[in-house]
């Protein structure tokens, strides 16, 4: 039974098939969003419903200020959801619910299963046996990607670095960056970890395989990001670039999706468009604005 309360939000400027909350579809650890950098469907899997995060972010739409009615991702129970949520999803069913029904065809096609959810993923205690349990439900029930969607502060961890080595080569690593400076990343992100160690952990996995670096760019208290912190931020890049990690793409949007702190605004897609010209022409990186 989902148990879930609702917390109140701060809506955002604009309202698009993106920028909706997340859907639980009666469920206390899989949820439903239509993701842009997706391109579709992302079924999520809560990793952290106690919300322990190593950030806290200006633009989070979890709302930490009050405590959760779970503590511990059950992983029996999380997968016992993912499978019935993919039955629901492959039967069609979301297309007869509210707002899905007035959503394109291809937008409701499922993209992949991420490893997300209220917190840092990497924290999770059981982090390595939820890895395992959604790779088995795949293997039982028909091919999916998974993603890992992370901060990166806990990549470094060994029991993280063996639930890594579950994933295939058609699975994804996202791992955040949303600037090139400590002082901007500590407005942005208010990190319990330095920069230094993130851009270190970012380093470690992408020697080892292709990541996605996903970097959302808030406007905060009505400012845009500074230029010379989009040039530091674009050298941080071309740095891990450098000392061998593999950048498939890197991904450039603003906050979208409803927050619980009113400081944020969604950047226009010609600041978010420049970010990226930026980092094409300092890296040679591919940048896509979502």
């Amino acid at each position: 039974m989902n148990r879930r309360q609702p917390a109140v939000y701060h809506q955002p400027a604009r309202q698009t098939a993106f920028d909706r909350p997340r859907e639980w579809l009666g469920n206390r650890f899989v949820y439903a969003v239509v993701s842009s950098r997706a391109g579709g469907l992302s079924l999520g899997v809560n990793m952290n419903p106690d919300r322990r995060c190593s950030f806290d972010c200006s633009y989070c739409e979890v709302d930490r200020r009050t405590p959760s009615d779970e503590q511990k991702l059950l992983v029996d129970v999380m997968a016992e959801e993912l499978h019935r949520t993919l039955l629901l999803v492959r039967s069609k069913f979301l297309r007869s619910r509210p707002p899905y029904n007035s959503l394109p065809e291809e937008l409701l096609q499922l993209r992949h299963v991420a490893l997300s959810g209220d917190g840092e993923p990497t924290l999770a205690p059981n982090f390595v046996e939820a890895v395992q349990a959604v790779a088995r439900v795949r293997a039982l029930g028909g091919f999916f990607k998974i993603v890992l969607i992370t901060n990166g502060t806990g990549l470094h961890h060994p029991d993280v670095l063996r639930g890594l080595e579950i994933l295939t080569k058609s699975d994804g690593i996202w791992i955040k960056l949303d600037g090139g400076t400590q002082a901007f990343v500590d407005k942005v992100n208010r990190p319990n970890v330095p920069l230094e160690k993130i851009l270190a952990n970012i380093l470690l996995v992408g020697r080892q395989r292709p990541v996605v670096i996903q970097s959302l760019f808030p406007e905060i208290h009505g400012e845009e990001p500074p230029i010379e912190e989009i040039q530091e931020y674009a050298q941080r890049l071309k740095e891990l670039k450098a000392g061998g990690a593999q950048i498939s793409l890197v991904q450039i949007y603003s906050a979208a999706r409803p927050s619980v702190h009113a400081e944020w605004g969604h950047l226009p897609l010609r600041v978010l468009s420049q970010i990226a010209q930026t980092v094409r022409q300092v890296t040679g990186l591919r940048a896509e604005v979502f």
